[in-house]
């Protein structure tokens, strides 16, 4: 079924020492969509990485929000691992956003890129909804340090639920600030409803020029 898209997300996990394959990659990425339904796109990369994991995140942002089906995204990742054998468990995901907000540290360029997915308990994704967009989001974009939160559904490689946070140090995890509203009432009861559970703490990758 098509779905209303905002980016696509590419993740991989690179080979032992892959990390010096990422210009090359990036630069790949937008033209690959060139032989895509997507060709007419504009498309503004952003990439992070967690060494780790070896593990690749690269966020491909539409110029305007796009119906896509799952077949021009299977198209898209069959043709990432036909060029580019290399990379592990490579898979692209439609993502759409839920939220977007500028944060406290808006004006200073982000170094670090914090993850959190889930699947929602059964029936309690419109409640977890409601506290992020309500409390949660706004909360933590406030906190100095942050740069941005966002918050998206992901349509194919789930969980389903993303949430991002574009932040100047790791130490604004540690904050009181940030601790204060991780641990609110609602938080604590909203918190054992994650399924899946997934948090990864990236470096922010320099993207090269002509993707900018």
């Amino acid at each position: 079924m098509a779905t209303l898209t905002d980016a696509l997300l590419v993740q991989a996990t690179m080979p032992s020492g892959g990390k010096a394959m990422l210009p090359d990659f990036l630069r790949h990425l937008q033209a690959a969509l060139q032989d895509t339904p997507l060709r007419a796109a504009s498309v503004l990369v952003r990439a992070a990485f967690n060494d780790a994991h070896n593990l690749f995140y690269a966020y491909l942002h539409l110029a305007e929000r796009t119906s896509i089906e799952p077949s021009v995204v299977t198209r898209v990742e069959a043709m990432f691992k036909t060029d580019w054998p290399g990379l592990l468990d490579l898979r692209v995901s439609r993502l759409e956003k839920m939220l977007d907000k500028r944060g406290a540290s808006a004006a200073t360029l982000p170094a670090f890129h914090y993850v959190v997915e889930m699947d929602p308990e059964s029936g309690w994704m419109p409640e977890l909804s409601k506290w992020y967009d309500i409390e949660h989001m706004p909360g933590l974009a406030a906190v100095p340090g942050c740069v941005r939160a966002s918050r998206y559904l992901n349509h194919d490689h789930g969980p389903l639920s993303l949430a991002c946070y574009d932040l100047v140090t790791q130490e604004a995890l540690d904050s009181a600030p940030w601790l204060a509203i991780r641990e609110t009432e609602w938080s604590s009861r909203m918190r054992p409803r994650f399924t899946n559970t997934l948090r990864t703490m990236f470096d922010v990758m320099a993207v090269p020029r002509k993707l900018e």
